[in-house]
């Protein structure tokens, strides 16, 4: 989630900066630090991100769910579903 939500915020960013590069609603007239500051933001996070094992830690989380819900169907199929 946290990651779609970086990447959510680069692409308004990028629409930003394209939308100012052709002066639509007076954006041009914006300070370009604005766009600048929330680009190395978003780098840093992405740069924390990986350095921190952050975004490895999510996948390999996300694929033990899928690979348990997986085993769980194929019980089910079979009949040897687990008693918890």
């Amino acid at each position: 989630m946290w990651l779609l939500t970086a990447a959510a915020l680069l692409a308004l960013l990028k629409l930003l900066a394209q939308v100012g590069l052709v002066d639509v609603g007076g954006i041009s007239a914006l300070s370009w630090w604005w766009a600048v500051g929330a680009f190395a933001l978003t780098a840093g996070w992405f740069a924390y991100a990986d350095y921190s094992g952050l975004s490895s830690r999510k996948a390999m989380q996300e694929m033990e769910r899928i690979k348990n819900q997986r085993l769980e169907k194929q019980r089910e199929l079979l009949g040897t579903k687990r008693k918890r």
